[in-house]
């Protein structure tokens, strides 16, 4: 449903402005009896949900409980303690684990999905208290898309599209990665999507994983609830009486029109990431227009909460992301796996190393902005492998074992080949000398399988590692023609915004509530401070903050279930 040509002012419960996991907050008040309306900017329901890799991460929720893991809320508060060390407050992440098991269990009874364990797949910090090698990542079943109906041309396309009907779940990925290495591993799981995407083809579906199912499993819900979802209607300002938020003025084409909400508003806004000016005034100046968030995440629900007396907190942060340098218009390509994968290292604008490529995608960012900060610029880096690996795995996504990287990549120089670590370094620009010694001293280390960086010493770097590589399946010397790709710091979003409580109320820079306001997802900051806990840590606290909020608005969440330390300090 879109706003109609003349829209008039209308007054629910509560306005959704964002159909991330806004979606979830509506789903979460329509159920505890509140109408409800969502409000979104473009003309595509989804957000960065729709764009993402679709896990979510919940410690101890059902799906976990369901499969065997064996985890608990005392082991994941065990984790989250030790991870977020005191980079948020302690009933943000506290309210979280809290209300995790209700949140997913909302979902089942207002959805369509349904959910499995991402098994194996390691917590980005295993080694800390309460962390786990296992994981605790869990993600949407494929469905199907066309279950929209005619609002299947309403939601937002994935960042990727498979060349044939194809739904690769996160839990297939590292095996899909490794097919050319691992093929009694990887070809059933080939054959199984490829069967379920084609087979879904002839008979009239559609099916999709990821961040593509979640996304229309949420919408799907909010569709089967009647709740509208406004498309290209932005927010303007937020309606203010007294103190109180009280409704929302929105404009969609020429015309502006005012909606009360009686309840409150939830803003699911998503970051500040295509905000470049708001980018540069809290990161690093270098840094181009290369999130991977949706395009229309600029910043409008944290300047309107601002302007209502809401404070912010955490913005200088943002799920970090390395990435192939975008080459004229097109996305940057993020690299997950291929930075784990033996054969392969980085190094910077010297030729010298200066990080376990293996990390966490969020620590590596942090990382490069460290050295930023020394060096007074952001530093140039480049992956750097051989022709065996360029033999064994997918690299960014597309290209496949032994095809040959894009041309364009060597005409705009962000791809060298070469058959010298001197001649390739010339090639890219750094110095031969060090380069030459990093390889030499990299090789020496790798064939012993120890590494100066630790790499390999945690399970979740040997998760994207490639188990039929010893001792270490994160290192193996380079040998033969040699090649390097040119990466930026890229990321999935922001993540600093709106500061809120564990009901998700939106608070003043005082840290009082902001009364009838709430924020949720990128908009809000982050639930678990400067750290990202594992693979969906933020689709898992947008989901879980999304119930919250539509619990609380109705009445349904009193604030004495918040725990954790007060508010106001």
């Amino acid at each position: 449903m879109s706003v109609p040509r003349q829209p008039r002012p209308t007054s629910v419960d509560l306005v959704v402005i964002g159909s991330g996991t806004g979606l979830a907050a509506a789903l979460s008040a329509h159920e505890a009896g509140l109408s409800v309306v969502v409000v979104e900017k473009s003309r595509w329901v989804g957000g960065s949900t729709a764009r993402s890799g679709g896990a979510f991460w919940i410690p101890a929720n059902p799906v976990l409980a369901a499969e065997g893991s064996g985890d608990t809320p005392e082991r994941g508060a065990a984790y989250l303690e030790a991870v977020v060390d005191g980079s948020a407050p302690e009933q943000r992440w506290r309210s979280f684990l809290e209300h995790g098991t209700a949140t997913i269990e909302m979902l089942t009874r207002t959805t369509p999905m349904r959910f499995l364990w991402a098994r194996g797949y390691s917590d980005y910090h295993p080694e800390l208290p309460g962390g786990t090698a296992e994981g605790r990542s869990c993600e949407c079943r494929p469905l199907d898309l066309k279950i929209l109906g005619a609002d299947r041309a309403r939601l937002r396309p994935a960042v990727l599209s498979a060349p044939v009907p194809m739904p690769v779940t996160g839990a297939d990925y590292k095996w899909l990665n490794l097919m050319a290495k691992t093929p009694v591993r990887a070809l059933p799981r080939i054959v199984t999507r490829l069967a379920q995407g084609l087979g879904g083809l002839a008979l009239g579906r559609e099916y999709a994983a990821g961040g593509q199912a979640i996304a229309a499993g949420l919408f799907a819900g909010v569709r089967r609830a009647g709740i509208p979802v406004w498309t290209e209607t932005a927010l303007e300002r937020l309606l203010v009486e007294g103190d109180r938020v009280v409704g929302a003025e929105l404009r969609h084409g020429e015309t502006t029109f005012a909606v009360r909400a009686e309840r409150g508003v939830v803003l699911a806004t998503g970051g500040f990431d295509h905000d470049l000016p708001l980018r540069h005034a809290h990161h690093h100046r270098d840094l181009g227009d290369w999130s991977l968030g949706a395009d229309s995440n600029t910043g409008d629900g944290i300047r309107a909460a601002q302007e209502a007396g809401a404070g912010t907190d955490l913005m200088e942060q943002a799920w970090w992301f390395p990435a192939v340098a975008p080459v004229g218009d097109a996305a940057p390509s993020v690299l997950l796996a291929e930075r784990s994968l033996p054969g392969s290292l980085m190094v910077d604008g010297t030729g010298r190393r200066f990080v376990n490529e293996s990390c966490d995608y969020m620590t590596f960012g942090q990382r490069v902005l460290g050295l930023a900060r020394e060096r007074a610029a952001l530093p140039a880096m480049w992956l750097v492998f051989d022709q065996r690996y360029r033999n064994s795995y997918v690299f960014a996504g597309t290209h496949f074992p032994r095809a040959p990287l894009p041309k364009s990549w060597y005409e705009a120089g962000i791809a060298h080949r070469a058959g010298t670590p001197g001649d390739l370094a010339r090639s890219m620009g750094v110095d031969a000398d060090a380069l030459s010694a990093t390889l030499a001293r990299f090789n020496q280390l790798a064939a012993a399988g120890v590494d100066d960086f630790a790499r390999g010493a945690s399970a979740y770097d040997r998760y994207y590692g490639d188990p039929t590589v010893t001792p270490n399946p994160n290192l193996r010397p380079l040998a033969g023609t040699l090649y390097a790709v040119r990466v930026v710091l890229s990321d999935l979003g922001t993540c600093g915004g709106i500061r809120a409580d564990g009901l998700g109320r939106a608070l003043s820079g005082a840290g009082t509530p902001v009364p009838g306001l709430y924020a949720i997802g990128n908009a809000a900051a982050n639930a678990f401070g400067r750290t990202y806990p594992g693979a969906g840590a933020t689709i898992g606290q947008g989901l879980v903050y999304g119930y919250i909020v539509g619990r609380h608005a109705a009445g349904k969440l009193p604030a004495a279930q918040a725990p954790g330390r007060p508010t106001a300090e």
